[in-house]
């Protein structure tokens, strides 16, 4: 099942994808978030309770995704209340591509830097038995819900960046239960944005290169195939292809198994707080920059995932205004 979020105003809905067109669910129905957690309480499968719920009321979807409808995609998992209350974070250094990009960027190729011995700690470790702890995969923070992005929705390059660039990933969506369980509500396609000139310098700058906008989206897809998910990653510069490659991602691409990502992530306990929801990126096996590209102001990245909905394209925004000092009041 493919489930989006749509907003008119301050008025929310969720449908069905059912291609060419999108079903509406009952307009009690304002979040996919509200959506699981009803689930979670009557013990139902969200698609179980999503049929339940829709109606016959039926959408044109193209208008809609090409932002030509007064009703507005919205990422299609978030907390509708207080974005705070979803956490946005990601795990690297997952896929052989990625590795190769990092290494090159932190060290000489022929010895092995902090990013290699990581990734091969994640090669011999990563895919635990049943019931079994592996090791730690590299994990980071990019923000709060207040980052995330839709489809058509631009990313930015703010003021204090050096660069932008895209991360063409598969996020997984969860939301907390009342008694702090997790659940994964589903996959979406993800466009993890990060600063790759700024986190080539040094590598600890890695933390700060990722605190920046990304994109989710436009359809959450429940009880998706992640095994091996070929997709392909683009960036369009003057309605032209500059830059394209096929890519491939899911466990049997990756040296961690997806419970051990997700076991690392959540055995936290202050990621496992009831009500919470999370977004977690896991990782990307090519970009754009390894290859030499600079993205540039209007540039369209797309991401495509098979079996994942329709593609997520977002321009890329240069911010022009000059980094200004932000000065601290002291009180």
């Amino acid at each position: 099942m493919h489930l989006i979020q749509l907003r008119q105003g301050t008025t929310r809905r969720v449908a069905i994808v059912e291609e060419p067109r999108v079903r509406l669910l009952a307009a009690e129905v304002a979040s996919v978030y509200a959506l699981a957690l009803e689930a979670i309480a009557q013990g139902k499968e969200l698609e179980e309770l999503a049929r339940a719920k829709a109606t016959h009321e039926t959408l044109d979807y193209e208008p809609i995704y090409r932002g030509q409808s007064p009703l507005k995609l919205l990422p299609p998992l978030d907390h509708p209340e207080e974005s705070a209350r979803c956490l946005v974070t990601g795990t690297g250094l997952t896929h052989l591509g990625s590795a190769k990009n990092r290494n090159a960027m932190h060290g000489k190729t022929d010895n092995l830097t902090d990013s290699m011995k990581m990734f091969q700690l994640g090669v011999e470790q990563g895919k635990p038995g049943a019931r079994e702890i592996g090791a730690a995969p590299e994990w980071f923070y990019k923000g709060s819900g207040a980052i995330l992005r839709a489809q058509g929705e631009p990313l930015l390059v703010p003021a204090y960046a050096e660069d932008g660039g895209e991360e063409a990933e598969i996020a997984g969506c969860y939301v907390i239960g009342p008694d702090g369980k997790p659940w994964r509500v589903g996959f979406a396609q993800g466009n993890e944005f990060s600063d790759h000139v700024f986190e080539k310098k040094n590598y600890l700058n890695l933390a700060g290169s990722k605190i920046r906008t990304c994109s989710l989206g436009p359809e959450l897809v429940v009880g998706a195939d992640f095994q091996s998910v070929p997709g392909t990653a683009e960036i369009e510069r003057d309605r032209k292809i500059l830059w394209k490659k096929e890519i491939l991602t899911g466990e049997a691409e990756m040296c961690h198994s997806l419970a051990n990502i997700e076991h690392h992530h959540f055995k936290f306990e202050t990621h496992r707080r009831p009500g919470d929801a999370h977004v977690h990126y896991f990782g990307a096996c090519a970009l754009s920059f390894g290859e030499g590209i600079k993205l540039a102001d209007g540039d369209v990245m797309r991401v495509h995932f098979n079996g994942l909905g329709r593609a997520l394209e977002n321009p890329l925004s240069v911010i022009k205004t000059k980094n200004k000092l932000v000065f601290t009041q002291p009180l």
